[in-house]
């Protein structure tokens, strides 16, 4: 319970932006509770970024096994919305934390690795790369492309703006996906 409402409350106001006291209200405990489920904010911070990852990761794994055909093209529809821009709660980690993640310790920055992995686990093959272990540099681009066209359309207060970059980001990903399969073949 209390690691769901941290995850969710990490991503609308950062790891430093809210304290144990708010987190563990929040969660419908007292603060004192806190001590007896984990060993620091730290250690706390660590299992709610898992926690979203994980979360994002089956939003992912729904959106493309709701539709086999065009995996890519039905995680950049939701993942590049409109809907997923205001998303300030439940959406993707990596936008809402990244740059806080970066300051944060190892455990933290391990969960955000890891989920980070998923992902481009899943975005290999839908670009054309084979799964060898290694993230691809296609998988890489998609990722950055997508993450970064959010951080971006969440940044700015022109609506107009804001869309311009998701689909920009769509149309970026999408062709060069289509590229990358017209030059290597369809993947299996």
């Amino acid at each position: 319970m209390v690691i769901n409402v941290a995850s969710r409350l990490f991503r609308e106001h950062g790891f430093d932006g809210i304290g144990l006291k708010d987190l563990m209200e929040s969660a419908g405990l007292t603060q004192g509770a806190f001590y007896k489920q984990f060993a620091s904010k730290d250690d706390l911070a660590a299992q709610a970024s898992r926690r979203a990852l994980e979360s994002a990761f089956h939003r992912w794994s729904a959106a493309a096994a709701a539709h086999p055909q065009d995996p890519l093209g039905a995680v950049i529809a939701f993942y590049l919305s409109m809907d997923h821009r205001g998303e300030r709660m439940d959406g993707c980690p990596v936008v809402a934390l990244g740059s806080d993640a970066a300051r944060q310790g190892f455990d933290v920055k391990a969960s955000f690795e890891a989920g980070i992995k998923d992902y481009l686990d899943l975005l290999g093959p839908w670009v054309g790369e084979a799964g060898d272990g290694e993230p691809g540099s296609k998988a890489m681009a998609t990722l950055s492309t997508m993450v970064g066209a959010v951080v971006l359309a969440r940044a700015v207060n022109d609506e107009h703006l804001s869309k311009r970059f998701l689909q920009a980001a769509a149309e970026s990903v999408l062709t060069g996906a289509s590229a990358g399969e017209a030059q290597q073949g369809p993947v299996q």
